[in-house]
């Protein structure tokens, strides 16, 4: 029996809200092992291109994408949410080993079993290159400061 995570389904805006930010938190640390941890077993992932299933395959993408996304930092934003199935966009920013700087922005569909655990996630993204002095996240390593403004205080 899994431990329940919540918030659980079936979400309102406000504990969408929250879930949407415990998993940019989360994503934040850079840590594979924890991040993994939001998911089912058995966990399905469409990520851009790539196609994943279970918490080693996920812990093994995320692992890939830290290594080569350095210096990430991620904003998410809840769009909708229904049910057990909550929407986000979100853009991170991050630079690659040779220095130059990207923004991705992004969509993500999300679905969740009854104890708060994603057991689906479907993510479309696009990187577009940025200069360094175009970047607009520049906190600390970690979690966002909670007093950094979200996608829609930033006019995005």
């Amino acid at each position: 029996m899994t431990a329940p995570r919540p918030p659980l389904p079936p979400f309102t805006p406000e504990t969408a809200m929250r879930k949407v930010r415990m998993a940019e938190d989360a994503w934040n640390t850079r840590d594979p092992e924890r991040v993994a941890l939001a998911y089912t077993e058995d966990s399905r992932w469409r990520n851009r291109s790539e196609f994943l299933q279970g918490r080693p395959a996920i812990v093994a993408f995320l692992t890939r994408k830290w290594e080569r996304e350095q210096d990430y930092r991620l904003v998410k934003e809840l769009w909708a949410c229904t049910g057990e199935q909550i929407a986000v966009r979100f853009q991170y920013e991050f630079h690659d080993g040779q220095g130059q700087w990207f923004r991705a922005y992004g969509n993500e569909q999300w679905a969740f079993s009854a104890e708060g655990l994603m057991y689906r996630r479907e993510a479309s993204i696009n990187d577009v290159a940025i200069s360094e002095a175009e970047r607009r996240f520049h906190w600390p390593a970690g979690p966002r400061p909670e007093d950094h403004p979200g996608l829609g205080d930033l006019g995005l």
